[in-house]
């Protein structure tokens, strides 16, 4: 294999992730994981995410079919959609911090009362146990029932059904019990770090140590196993030094292949698509800093507030601020450099545009009704 230039590795970075347009279910495989986010602006992550990856794909398509697909609401790295097979690798999951006895007891009860009454929305369970409120990440108040809920679903006694009007709905769940044994635990740590490498690959060596780390986010029970099996995977990886950095990529792949040609769309990505998810290797591959500033104050932002990286080929040139109005995309760009002329460019970001308007439009909703509008 010879040995690959950075560009090189800019090619390959974003070749193997924009694979040709697939299925739902196929796209999550192949990517391992998708990162979720709250925001819509102008739709979450997860969708801005598959919409450059599934055929056809609307906003909203992953909520709407979630419950049809082998696939869960999880925590990896963070918090997102991976395929149901990944939970063995994770589950029984061990929280690193113990809940006291009375948490235990009231999330038995409320495991109880789930039991019995079959899938629930948070507010049925606030009606019925009255937990009040809690003091949350954030420094605010949140319901201390849903606050209770995400601690069950983190350790593995609820699962996400589906969701109505971007709310989890949770259920009853029991992850089979997992082999203990140091050969497996290592096992499972191993096959947790192939799964990010795949995801992200190429990595600089201090983002595979930052995404390491960050797998005790979803295995925290397996730390341990991860560092020694991050010190052996460096052995395993395929690697190369270029101009003070080690980068690793899975050993079956060739980022020098002539196969890794990206095509000649324009695309605009999630802030958190696995072609812009790493920043150090951001940097390093297109030579300046882009921020997610969704949770910036407004006076601090330099890019906006959910900017969307622009990408044209292999590069990242700038980015777009994208709003609508009576169904109108209304967007903003901005350039890292000299701002791209010329009929091609301008052709493409039509495209790109119009495609993103196809995919705002969602899908008509199948069920009757009435007649009625519902009231404002």
């Amino acid at each position: 294999m010879a040995a690959p230039t950075l560009d090189d590795l800019r090619r390959y970075a974003v070749a193997r992730t924009l694979f040709n347009a697939t299925s739902l279910p196929q796209a999550i495989r192949r990517l391992g994981f998708v990162q979720a986010d709250p925001i819509r602006a102008p739709a979450r992550a997860q969708d801005l995410t598959l919409r450059h990856r599934v055929k056809d794909y609307r906003a909203g398509d992953l909520e709407r079919r979630y419950a049809q697909l082998p696939i869960e609401e999880d925590c990896l790295v963070n918090y997102g959609f991976l395929p149901r097979e990944h939970l063995a690798l994770m589950h029984p999951r061990e929280a690193a911090s113990a809940w006291d006895a009375e948490t235990r007891r009231k999330a038995a009860d409320v495991l109880a009362f789930v039991r019995e009454h079959g899938p629930v929305h948070p507010r049925l369970v606030e009606q019925h146990f009255a937990h009040g409120r809690v003091k949350n990440y954030w420094g605010g108040s949140s319901n201390a029932s849903t606050h209770l809920l995400d601690g069950m679903h983190y350790r593995g006694m609820l699962r996400v059904k589906r969701r109505e009007g971007g709310t989890r709905i949770y259920e009853a769940v029991t992850h089979p019990p997992a082999d203990d044994s140091p050969t497996a635990r290592a096992q499972r740590a191993a096959a947790l770090i192939d799964l990010v490498v795949r995801k992200y690959a190429p990595l600089p060596s201090s983002s595979l140590t930052y995404l390491v780390r960050l797998l005790g986010y979803g295995a925290p029970h397996l730390s341990a196993q991860t560092q020694t099996a991050l010190r052996l995977a460096r052995e395993k990886f395929a690697s190369c030094r270029i101009d003070g950095t080690t980068w690793y990529w899975p050993a079956d792949e060739n980022p020098a292949s002539r196969r890794h040609a990206p095509d000649d769309a324009l695309r605009l990505l999630a802030p958190f698509d696995p072609v812009v998810w790493d920043r150090r290797r951001f940097e390093l591959l297109w030579n300046w800093t882009y921020k997610f500033e969704g949770y910036t104050p407004a006076p601090k932002r330099q890019f906006g507030y959910y900017a969307l990286p622009l990408l044209l080929n292999d590069r990242v040139m700038g980015w777009a601020n994208v709003s609508t109005h009576q169904g109108q995309l209304q967007p903003a760009f901005g350039f890292a450099g000299k701002k791209p002329t010329g009929p091609a460019f301008r052709a493409a970001l039509d495209d790109e545009l119009q495609r993103m308007t196809v995919f705002l439009a969602g899908r008509p909703d199948p069920r009757p009704h009435s007649g009625v509008l519902p009231l404002p």
